[in-house]
């Protein structure tokens, strides 16, 4: 707990701050900062060459991409390391050994080493401490250097070419998952510019995989492979492979996953070929100048349990309590919600169809940073939900034992406001509707077919909003070392039909922090 609330220090401690403005107006500054950070920690850039690393980075999928990948060579027998973010309930979950968050105890002993030593040479290095994904990004990488790991999947945090990660020179294969519009204050506010950031992880003769891009990002994409000289490929569509056992079964669920399990085949079948049987056609001999569709060749039969065994927590999950049905999806940006809406209107569709009587279909939502929740939510509106409900990200509203989820660059006030919006945005996507169907009514007459109409609410903290959609019908949520925060009576009263439904069908998405804060409650073996 110590190592957990030591390491929030460095989100808002102000020489992080401040290194973060000045870096901003000269990116490379990043990379030079993050080597004199590495190098203070007692690792060399060197020494990162001996973790066989698989470096993926993209704006949707990139983390999917990695768990299928890491999945793939974990069942050919390798050690793994998995290196993530964000984290969904612990920050432990952002570096995995053989697919396992490190232990507490591990945990606890790398992190004090590593902090240690650039606790120790702050004073030479003007008080400067790494800010907090930097500095995972170093413990990373002692974690792996030091548990020995046979090889690395690095996962991008954001962009690619000065992202904090980008130190890796010899990575044994990168991959690009679906590019889209995200993080624009940081990447550019068009696909192009940031593809261009994302095209900054390819490396000199060092194979590069991307799945279909648009147009105007794959042709960055070209010539950013063709000015570093990266033999650059793109992944055919799932349908193309031909497996003994008919159509690869995924254990990702949504058919975004396609795309992102051809990636990681090609990645996990490139990395096994050029680090296992050097003596094949090596990959990177391919002409730079051109493009290449790269091959569907028959996946191996451990390749098939690979993506069939994947788990990926808070994307496309599906929890069942009893009466209760959990869909939570950590969808974040236009193109991630939209698969999201997809995906949820199948699986509840089917879920409704197994119920015993009537389902109440409730919307849980929250978005955070720049990302434009009014849009988010004008594509959630045809889902037909009984209720909106908004939370901001905090997990309860009594944070004793919370460090884990804490975020300090972003006060309780500025979240509560958020939510208010969004539940005004929600309110107006909906009277929109009303007004585009009323027309039809005669003045002053009743309609035919009773209009079905959301009611919305916001609530403090995620635990009360959970308790208040489930109505103590989940044991899980009932647990009496749980504080129930009161409600007004007039917002009880709104419960009813939560009450008499067979069934409640809840989506949690907007944000994968919430859909964290969520899980911990929800899942508790995930705060063990």
């Amino acid at each position: 707990k110590d190592a957990v609330c030591t390491l929030n220090t460095l989100q808002t401690n102000a020489s992080a701050l401040e290194q973060v403005r000045r870096e901003r107006s000269n990116p490379q500054l990043q990379l030079q900062a993050m080597k004199g950070f590495l190098e203070r920690s007692g690792l060399t850039v060197d020494e990162l060459d001996h973790l066989n690393i698989i470096h993926v980075t993209g704006t949707k999928g990139k983390g999917s991409t990695c768990a299928f990948t890491e999945q793939i060579l974990r069942s050919y027998g390798f050690r793994t390391g998995f290196y993530s973010s964000p984290h969904l309930v612990q920050v432990r979950e952002r570096i995995r050994i053989n697919g396992q968050p490190i232990g507490k105890e591990l945990f606890t002993k790398y992190f004090w080493q590593v902090y240690g030593r650039l606790d120790e040479t702050k004073d030479a290095h003007g008080g400067t401490m790494p800010a907090y994904f930097r500095f995972l990004t170093i413990l990373a990488f002692h974690v792996f250097l030091q548990e020995k790991v046979d090889l690395a999947v690095i996962e991008v945090g954001i962009g690619g070419a000065y992202d904090c990660t980008n130190i890796i020179r010899r990575p044994w294969v990168c991959g690009i998952s679906s590019l889209g519009i995200d993080h624009t204050q940081i990447l550019g506010d068009t696909i192009e510019k940031i593809a261009w950031q994302k095209g900054g992880i390819f490396k000199p003769g060092v194979p590069a995989f991307t799945v279909k891009q648009p147009e105007d990002a794959m042709a960055v994409l070209k010539d950013r492979a063709k000015e570093i000289k990266c033999p650059l490929w793109v992944c055919p569509s799932m349908e193309d492979y031909q497996a003994d056992c008919g159509p690869l079964r995924l254990g990702l669920a949504g058919q975004h996953q396609h795309s992102n399990a051809s990636l990681a085949l090609q990645l996990s079948h490139t990395w096994l070929q050029r680090r296992c049987l050097p003596g094949e056609r090596d990959m990177s001999d391919n002409l730079w100048t051109r493009r290449l569709q790269a091959t569907a060749f028959k996946p191996s039969p451990i390749m098939v349990k690979g993506l069939a065994d994947t788990e990926w927590p808070g994307r496309n999950q599906t929890l069942k309590h009893g009466a209760v049905t959990y869909f939570l999806d950590g969808a974040h940006t236009m193109r991630s919600m939209l698969a999201c809406v997809q995906w949820f209107r199948e699986i509840a569709a089917q879920h409704e169809r197994n119920a015993s009587g009537p389902v109440a279909r409730v919307l849980l939502f929250n978005a955070t940073g720049e990302r434009d929740s009014a849009a988010m939510l004008k594509l959630l509106v045809p889902c037909h939900f009984d209720f909106a409900v908004f939370c901001p990200n905090i997990t309860e509203a009594i944070a004793s034992c919370n460090a884990d989820q804490q975020n300090f660059n972003v006060s309780v006030e500025n979240m509560l406001t958020r939510c208010l919006d969004n539940e005004h945005s929600w309110r107006l996507h909906n009277s929109m509707q009303d007004k585009a169907g009323s027309q039809l009514l005669i003045e002053g007459t009743l309609p035919l077919v009773p209009e079905k109409k959301t009611d919305t609410l916001v609530f403090p903290c995620i635990l009360s909003a959970l308790q208040w959609i489930t109505q103590g019908r989940d044991s899980v949520l009932a647990d009496p070392a749980k504080t129930v925060l009161p409600v007004k009576a007039s917002i009880m009263a709104k419960a009813a039909p939560l009450c008499d439904a067979a069934e409640i069908h809840v989506l949690i998405t907007g944000s994968l922090h919430l859909v964290g804060g969520a899980l911990k409650h929800l899942d508790p073996a995930s705060s063990k």
